[in-house]
């Protein structure tokens, strides 16, 4: 194993080379163009095979890292894609968009004196090597369930990943959605330069082929109450997400221009489709001054897919530095080589307006005071140190809250947190609502795709135990 792996001390580590930037910003392609199969195996060969694997300590799915990495090295492709798609539903996706530099890579034990394994990058290699060869076969059922049904309601990755894990087991699934297609924010909400979307529809497509149901553009509350869906399938799954956007208090907000992420995001992703977008013109970036308010990554994808549509000028204000944001430190590098102006330690004040339209961005500069519980340094107002940026379109990217579940799904008996999230019993997954169960987002609130996938595998295993023992008490009634 020493000739193949520990090579970290030869080898530098190499991440795909990225398009220029002059190149990519005329396109929603990916930045990146993809390993060779030699330098996949080089930086496979780079893994220490440490006793204590932090990387895989440290993944959400608690994926089997190092020995895919030897298996990479060793230019055993279709085993080392085996192994990692044993625990990961969607791991092309999570090589392309998880934070690693937070997660796996950033635990990496040679990251400091090395660099890291370029874990994401093998990772996507290895799975798009598979989709290209074959190796990602259908889905296999293996129990033949009967007539019990499962509804799950939203089509993102918790729910995707639940229902390939129930399918596997001989359920009936039905996804419903809201969308005219499935995917949730890894369709609509992230910009192709960071995932294509036929990576996307390809998954889709592979349940669809083991007879999953999709319902699409059905609104629960509007085509269907909870307790109708309740009364159709066996157990029900809300994989919602969280979609209501967090607002902004401050005078001119309401103005024309000042919008919320999502909806500049889906508009773009939209067009990129070839959909018609209503109000298009309104939410397009091209020829002016834009002004993202946020530091998270949904802020990241708005600065770059505004650069791409071809924006006059793009400023992003944050209210605490680079080093204290939320987003991936990749993401700001990938957004300032092309051409994207942060604003630290900044917060909004006030938006100008001219006639009823945004005119611009009253602003106060911040520092950082003393640290809160969660340890991060709060953000104060640094006094006589207001300024102005001109702006024709203002984004607001402040993060997600959960909408109103009870209200929306006419089902007042499900119980929520006081963040509007709904509450589980975090050993069953179970809502308050008899084989209601809940995933993802609408539970842990906003996070990773990485999270909501555990969280589906993990409410998959869940609602199967309670299925069985639904059966099990039938028969012992009958």
């Amino acid at each position: 194993m020493a000739e193949t792996m520990l090579r970290f001390t030869a080898v530098d580590q190499r991440f795909p080379a990225k398009r220029a930037a002059p190149e990519r910003t005329d396109d929603f392609l990916e930045i990146a163009k993809p390993y060779i199969l030699a330098k996949a195996e080089e930086q496979a060969s780079r893994c220490s095979q440490c006793g204590v694997p932090f990387c895989q300590v440290h993944c959400p799915l608690h994926n089997n890292i190092p020995d895919w990495l030897r298996l990479t090295a060793e230019g055993r492709l279709e085993e080392a894609y085996e192994l990692s798609a044993a625990t990961s539903s969607m791991p092309e996706i999570c090589g392309r968009i998880c934070p690693q530099d937070r997660l796996c890579e950033g635990n990496c034990v040679i990251e400091k004196d090395f660099g890291s394994v370029t874990i994401g990058s093998v990772e996507k290699f290895i799975t798009d090597t598979a989709w290209e060869n074959g190796w990602v076969k259908p889905i296999r059922i293996v129990a033949d369930r009967g007539a019990q049904s499962v509804a799950i309601i939203g089509a993102g990755p918790a729910g995707l990943t639940a229902a390939e894990m129930l399918r596997i087991k001989g359920y009936d699934v039905h996804i419903y959605d809201r969308h005219d297609r499935a995917g949730g924010l890894l369709t609509y909400g992230i910009p192709g330069f960071k995932l294509e979307k036929d990576v996307v529809m390809r998954r889709v497509a592979r349940l669809e082929a083991a007879g999953i149901v999709f319902r699409r553009s059905f609104e629960v509350g509007r085509d269907a109450s909870l307790a109708e869906l309740r009364a159709r399938h066996d157990a029900v799954l809300i994989a919602t997400g969280v979609y209501q956007a967090r607002d902004i208090a401050a005078p001119g907000v309401a103005a024309d221009g000042v919008i919320p992420a999502l909806d500049f995001l889906f508009a773009a992703n939209r067009q990129g489709f070839g959909d018609t977008v209503p109000n298009a013109a309104a939410l397009d970036a091209q020829g002016k001054h834009v002004v993202v308010i946020g530091g998270g990554d949904t802020a990241m994808d708005c600065v770059r897919t505004a650069v791409r549509q071809g924006a006059a000028s793009v400023k992003c204000l944050y209210r605490r530095d680079r080093t204290n944001m939320p987003g991936s430190q990749r993401e700001v590098g990938h957004a300032e080589e092309e051409g994207v102006e942060f604003v630290w330690l900044s917060a909004p004040q006030a938006f100008d307006t001219t006639g009823s339209s945004v005119s611009g961005v009253r602003a106060q500069r911040m520092r950082l005071g003393a640290a809160a519980p969660d340890g991060r340094r709060a953000p104060e107002v640094h006094p006589g140190s207001n300024f102005r940026v001109e702006a024709s379109l203002v984004i607001k990217a402040l993060g997600f809250d959960a909408e109103d579940l009870p209200v929306q799904f006419d089902a007042p008996a499900l119980s929520v947190t006081r963040w509007g999230t709904l509450r589980v019993d975090h050993k069953t997954m179970a809502t308050s609502v008899e084989g209601v169960f809940a995933a993802g987002d609408i539970v842990r609130g906003a996070s990773l795709v990485v999270w909501a996938i555990r969280d589906g595998r993990d409410v998959a295993a869940a609602m199967h135990k309670y299925l069985a023992a639904k059966v099990d008490a039938e028969r012992v009634a009958a």
